[in-house]
């Protein structure tokens, strides 16, 4: 069972993926202990949690702040979720069940609906939960804690992504492509439509910087 703090933790973190809070921006604890109604003791606890997972900082004389990752850190994270949902890919390709084969056609489907309807948002959670199912289904849980930490790091921008035009549909059409090459066990080919769907180069990762909200001041660090 969840304790306050990290319940408080889930929330600000949701609020940080889908751009209530915004890179560079600082986090009252003061503020957040009135917006949720607690004392500033779980909020800290919470901001501490997001700390160590590398979602917020702590600057001199500003306190808790959203990480704002540059350009090429940015790049290269990308880079290695594209390795590491890989190395899921092709592990899920060779141990997946005919029950978890279903799961993963059940997300697939949500994420039709989801595309269909043409929210971006709704289609990023579904998308999580897509991705989830390829995590679990490696049936190696220090790797798949391991893809969810950066996919944790990494979702204010996997969200953003799909704002770019024809992106939603564009993900769905890949995605079907790795669940039938998962269902049909063939990892190697699940490694490369993996990697290709997650790493962001050339246009994308152009569209992607044109995309971000921009930092408020942080000159007084």
């Amino acid at each position: 069972m969840k304790n306050r703090s990290e319940t408080l933790r889930e929330a600000i973190e949701e609020m940080i993926a889908i751009g209530k809070f915004v890179p560079g921006q600082h986090l009252d604890e003061t503020e957040l202990a009135t917006q949720f109604g607690v004392s500033r003791t779980p909020i800290r606890e919470a901001l501490n949690q997001l700390m160590s997972m590398g979602i917020i900082v702590m600057r001199p004389r500003r306190g808790a702040v959203v990480a704002d990752i540059g350009p090429q850190q940015l790049l290269e994270m990308f880079e290695v979720m594209a390795e590491i949902e890989a190395m899921c890919g092709r592990l899920a390709a060779r141990r997946m069940t005919k029950t978890e084969h279903s799961a993963l056609l059940a997300a697939h489907q949500a994420c039709k609906e989801a595309r269909d309807g043409t929210d971006s948002d709704d289609y990023f959670f579904r998308n999580e939960a897509f991705h989830e199912q390829i995590y679990a289904g490696s049936r190696n849980a220090f790797l798949a804690d391991q893809a969810r930490s950066l996919h944790r790091r990494l979702r204010p921008y996997r969200r953003l992504q799909l704002r770019v035009r024809n992106r939603t549909t564009a993900s769905y059409d890949e995605h079907e492509q790795i669940v039938q090459s998962i269902i049909a066990g063939n990892s190697d080919l699940t490694v490369e439509l993996l990697r290709q769907h997650i790493t962001v180069q050339g246009e994308r990762f152009a569209d992607l910087i044109a995309a971000l909200p921009k930092s408020p001041n942080t000159s007084a660090v």
